[in-house]
């Protein structure tokens, strides 16, 4: 850990989700896009949470125009909702296959973005849009990079 991250007021990012089929979303995200349960709790009235873990977190924020750019380069234009969930995987066209063949809704098949990934886009259990995407270059992923975010 750096020194920058020792003294950084954040320590994770979880997104809060309400699935009113619980089961499905569970068996989906855990089950078969394969994230790790960590931690669930049950309580009273029947009330249950599951945390899964999903690598690291970022949050992207992106303007306008960038939402467009990335529709159209990702989904034919088809717009995103305001709220979408991009999981990075070893492999896009499978887990694309694997998602779609447990109840996800294909919205653009997977293909290859100008920022040199391999991106695919679905609607996925607990009305949440997903983006799966595969970095292409080794590198890709590294903040330090000088074109790192850039088309």
């Amino acid at each position: 850990m750096t020194t920058e991250n020792a003294k950084a007021p954040v320590r994770q990012l979880r997104l809060v989700v309400e699935a009113e089929d619980y089961e499905a979303a569970l068996i989906f995200y855990r089950d078969v896009l394969g994230l790790p349960e960590q931690e669930a709790y049950e309580g009273e009235g029947d009330a249950r949470v599951t945390i899964l873990d999903a690598g690291r977190a970022t949050l992207e924020l992106s303007n306008p125009a960038q939402v467009r750019l990335i529709d159209r380069v990702e989904a034919d234009g088809r717009p995103s909702a305001r709220l979408r969930v991009a999981f990075e995987v070893a492999d896009t066209a499978a887990v694309t296959t694997e998602l779609v063949e447990a109840g996800a809704e294909l919205i653009a098949t997977p293909r290859v973005t100008p920022w040199r990934s391999l991106n695919s886009r679905l609607a996925a259990p607990a009305g949440l849009q997903v983006t799966l995407f595969q970095e292409l270059d080794p590198a890709a992923d590294q903040p330090g990079r000088p074109d790192f975010g850039k088309p």
